[in-house]
């Protein structure tokens, strides 16, 4: 086996670890990490969508918001959460809890475990575009301190609905992708069974991508994965938390933002190899 072919088993490898049946859900570390928590329902538009929970909690005696996706314990409670596919109103939910921690000056924690927002006609005819497009543009606004974690998976728009933070965090085994390795060897190769190619191309795991300086940092996992130790994992989480937000709480409100939004212009950085002077004066390609 190639070194590259070594690379991408292993990198397929962490994708699949990120849907273990058992690994812990955010009902787990919401429960493990938080005191207090009190779950807050609806967007005041549609209803409420059981695959987005939102609340108040205490961290520590400090109070938080706590947004984070729901994967349910087997195939019926996935049935109902729809498989962590918020729709719009989960957004908007998500949103509106936002504003609210923002009007008292709670720090927000998200945690990110879905394969993407819902692509369904109902979702489209409700507007699932531009609520997710409302809440990356009112997140970069929030002058409250922002930390996220996937704890799974992170899968296209629908993570970075709830993801724009100061802080991004990944544990060991979560992925983070504009979509699934299968979905992209489907498209690339017209070839599913490539998924594995697909997985290194992509850049999809947390070492990769502190590489790329897209996430803030790595959580450890037991060895085996969260589902081995649920507990420890979120000891880490929660220590991780707590660390960075008695940082970011330091910062003014227009350091907040700007950090915030300089984190995710970040992504979008790349270097060229190819590129010429003439079209670097040209303005035709650049880093900004």
């Amino acid at each position: 086996m190639s070194n590259q072919n070594e690379k991408s088993s292993a990198a397929l490898r962490k994708f699949r670890l990120s849907h273990h049946p058992h690994r812990p859900t955010v009902q787990y570390y919401i429960e493990n990490i938080f005191d207090d928590f009190i779950e807050m329902h609806g967007d005041r538009t549609f209803g409420d969508d059981k695959a987005i929970v939102t609340g108040i909690a205490l961290l520590d005696n400090t109070p938080v918001t706590v947004i984070g996706n729901i994967r349910g314990n087997g195939i019926e409670e996935n049935v109902e959460c729809n498989f962590a596919m918020a729709h719009p109103e989960g957004y908007r939910k998500a949103l509106r809890q936002m504003r609210l921690a923002e009007k008292f000056s709670r720090p927000i924690i998200t945690f990110v475990d879905t394969p993407g927002a819902y692509c369904g006609v109902a979702a489209e005819e409700r507007g699932q575009g531009q609520a997710i497009a409302d809440n990356l543009y009112n997140m970069m606004a929030l002058s409250v301190p922002i930390i996220s974690v996937i704890t799974g998976e992170g899968g296209s728009g629908g993570a970075l609905g709830i993801a724009c933070a100061n802080r991004l965090f990944m544990l060991e085994n979560s992925t983070f992708s504009v979509i699934s390795p299968r979905g992209c060897a489907s498209i690339l190769w017209k070839d599913p069974e490539r998924e594995a190619d697909a997985a290194e191309m992509l850049k999809i795991t947390a070492d990769e991508l502190l590489k790329l300086n897209i996430i803030s940092g790595i959580i450890p996992e037991p060895d085996g994965g969260a589902q081995n130790d649920p507990l420890l994992t979120a000891k880490s989480i929660k220590s991780t938390i707590v660390e960075n937000l008695m940082q970011l709480m330091q910062l003014s409100r227009d350091q907040l933002r700007l950090q915030r939004y300089a984190a995710i212009r970040r992504i979008g950085i790349y270097n060229d190899a190819k590129r010429t002077d003439n079209q670097e004066k040209k303005g035709l390609l650049h880093n900004d």
